[in-house]
């Protein structure tokens, strides 16, 4: 979906870093463990190695990874990163998220409404900047301050051209240390192919995060530039033949947001008071959407990214529970947390220093359990319309226009002038808006809201006045002309005027809420986020007196680098291989979903090397967002594709174990395989062998 609004969880240098064990960590490109990479492999990268892992890697702005891989700016990333442009452009009787795309030839190549493509530039420390913005300050006016600098930081950076930059200060060491992330925009991103949904996620949820597997999880866009395809001097060049086990492997890509270094009082609260019954929430979700793809294929066509989405959060959630009840972490973690407060607590310089930051954290998180279901519900928009375009463009339109007469420095982060192309962009998309999904959407969120917050609740009342929730999200949906790009734009255009003078019913239902949203979202950010921040950074420097800084950061969805090697695993008393091939994804067809192949794939089996290796596994340190991550040799040579984790890996986001934890990936040598033989595309095999088009 264009956006899901559930959850917020949300010159280099060459460093001597030590202090991860074994493969562990996601490594900032301007401080790599050279010493560590060295010992293990033999390998040092020189500065010529990392400027062409910053430029040919690239972000999809919406959450996933991708690469440069040839000179006319090719990217290759996964299909299920694809899934919103594959739904968006599905007309009437297409669809190619299930069906698959080829553009035979460059004019076939079609436009992705809402895809932004962003290739880092450069990172600068902007610590000193921020802290002295911030220092001594607490609540709102810390709130206050730090967007001020920041705000500031960005603009400067972007210098008047946000189409072309995007500048983002990004947290890293739980505030111990902020850098300034510059990247190039593209937002003229083209489908070159996709293959059927069936060999792409073949498996289907009993495979997903299990190995072995047989998906040929890929998609290839093209960045554009005037209308042309981008010229990128820096790409990974394709290895067709891939790994060989024990080969080390470099994965590249922006891992989400992990919480290793959180303290466990922090875990505790988010485990008891967040995921859990967030769980819950999604689980009714799934059966409704179960339900309603059940009555046609076009409403099955209509839920699919949404299912698709909500069936591997819900499997992530349940790997993160396990972690966070097991009895040997969360005495680790303890063990931890209770070190370094007594190492403060035996110096009174250092309790002068830092205080009691776990006490302030312990008041932060008690105060967030009692603000989180109305917070939740109202200002993070899950009690109006989960997975819905039509009142995420309401909410950007009415909540974007407040912003928008602010000064720059006093508004949310994604309406600074720096942010806002990708704002246009999205409201400008032209993408297909489908009435009996929104209302069923809408009337299912806005009765999962009623039900939290109870049928007497004074909010509650306001805004369903006297109508249910299903005559509410029909008089809503029915009546608004927000599917249409051009009245979205001109109410953008028209700023606050336009919005207040507005008689579009689901804008007119957005301006009645939003007063109340923007209330409990600044006692959210006073009450709980600012005095949590101050917390955290206070540990993280802590941390950094008594260790040095010599680890890498939490995962913060920025590039990073993991190294590690292709390497299978002992699971009970057996070993798993590090390689599967086309021959047994024939074998483990039944013909049936979710085994069963594509019709292209039954056809060319007998021109098909039934040898090829077809995914494989290393034990590089990986989690969300590193989908679409490529995996490179020591040469810089593309030879894999990330796409998933085993199900060892899912608690990678509070800790990682080496012995098990995997990542999963397509070989480069099934890419080249299948591109030539199964979808006989010439043009784009060439272009991945040769590096051009």
């Amino acid at each position: 979906m264009k956006r899901w609004l559930l959850v917020g969880f949300s010159g280099l240098l060459l460093g001597a870093a030590g202090g991860a064990m074994a493969d562990e960590g996601m490594w900032t490109l301007d401080h790599l463990p050279v010493k560590q990479m060295q010992q293990r492999y033999g390998f040092t990268p020189t500065p010529q190695w990392i400027d062409l892992v910053q430029h040919a890697a690239v972000r999809l702005a919406e959450g996933c990874s991708g690469s440069f891989v040839s000179a006319d700016g090719l990217v290759m990333t996964n299909h299920h990163c694809a899934n919103a442009c594959l739904s968006q452009l599905s007309g009437s009787g297409h669809n190619y998220m299930a069906d698959g795309y080829t553009a035979m030839k460059q004019q076939d190549e079609p436009k992705c409404p809402d895809v932004e493509l962003n290739q880092l530039e450069s990172i600068t420390d902007v610590t000193t900047q921020v802290n002295a913005a911030t220092n001594g300050k607490s609540g709102a006016e810390r709130i206050k301050a730090e967007r001020a600098v920041n705000s500031k930081i960005e603009e400067q950076c972007v210098a008047g051209d946000a189409k072309t930059w995007r500048c983002d200060v990004i947290s890293l060491y739980q505030g111990g240390r902020y850098a300034l992330y510059k990247y190039r925009r593209y937002q003229d991103v083209r489908l070159v192919f996709a293959p059927e949904q069936s060999i792409a996620f073949f498996g289907g949820d009993p495979d997903n995060f299990n190995f072995p597997r047989y998906d040929l999880d890929v998609t290839f866009f093209r960045a554009y530039v005037d209308g042309k395809p981008a010229k990128t001097s820096q790409f990974f060049k394709f290895d067709t033949h891939g790994p060989k086990a024990g080969e080390p492997t470099f994965v590249v890509g922006n891992p989400g947001s992990t919480q290793r270094q959180t303290p466990w009082l922090q875990l505790s609260a988010m485990r008891d008071d967040m995921l859990i019954p967030v769980y819950g929430y999604l689980s009714d979700l799934r059966g409704v959407l179960w339900q309603y793809s059940r009555a046609s294929a076009q409403q099955a066509k209509e839920a699919q990214d949404m299912q698709f989405g909500i069936e591997n959060t819900l499997k992530v959630f349940k790997g993160w529970l396990e972690t966070l009840t097991n009895e040997r972490f969360i005495a680790q973690k303890q063990k931890d947390d209770a070190a370094l407060r007594d190492w403060i607590a035996a110096d009174p310089a250092r309790r002068a220093k830092y205080g009691d930051p776990w006490a302030d954290l312990a008041k932060a998180q008690q105060r967030g359990k009692e603000l989180q279901d109305r917070y939740s519900m109202i200002a993070g928009g899950r009690g109006f319309g989960v997975g819905t375009e039509l009142f995420a463009d309401a909410m950007t339109l009415v909540r974007g226009a407040a912003q928008r007469a602010k000064p720059d420095a006093e508004r949310l982060p994604q309406f600074r002038n720096a942010n806002l192309p990708a704002v246009e962009q999205s409201l400008e998309a032209k993408v297909p808006v489908y009435p009996e999904y929104e209302r069923t959407m809408m009337a299912w969120s806005m009765e999962k809201m009623r039900q939290i917050l109870g049928a007497d609740d004074a909010f509650v009342h306001q805004a369903l006045g006297k109508q249910s929730p299903d005559e509410l999200a029909k008089t809503l949906v029915d009546g608004t002309k927000l599917a249409d790009p051009a009245v979205r734009k001109q109410l953008w255009d028209g700023g606050e005027k336009a919005i207040e003078a507005s008689t579009d019913p689901m804008i007119a239902f957005v301006r009645g809420i939003e007063p109340t949203a923007t209330k409990l979202r600044k006692q959210f950010e006073d009450e709980v986020q600012a005095p949590t921040t101050k917390a955290d950074e206070a540990i993280a420097q802590a941390r950094f007196a008594r260790e040095g800084t010599s680890n890498y950061p939490d995962a913060t969805f920025t590039l990073r680098l993991s190294y590690g090697k292709v390497a299978g695993w002992k699971e009970g008393d057996h070993e798993v291989p590090p390689f599967t091939d086309f021959a047994g994804a024939y074998k483990r067809a039944t013909g049936a979903d979710p085994f069963k192949l594509p019709d292209s794939w039954i056809k060319a089996k007998d021109s098909l090397a039934l040898a090829t290796p077809f995914d494989f596994v290393t034990d590089n340190d990986i989690i969300g967002g590193n989908s679409g991550s490529p995996v490179i040799d020591r040469d810089g040579h593309a030879v894999g594709l990330i796409f998933d984790g085993n199900i060892h890996s899912i608690g990678g986001d509070f800790t990682y174990d080496g012995s098990n934890n995997r990542a999963v990936a397509v070989d480069t040598a099934a890419l080249m395989e299948a591109v030539r033989k199964v979808y006989r595309l010439p043009r784009l095999a060439d272009e991945l062998a040769n590096g051009h088009l």
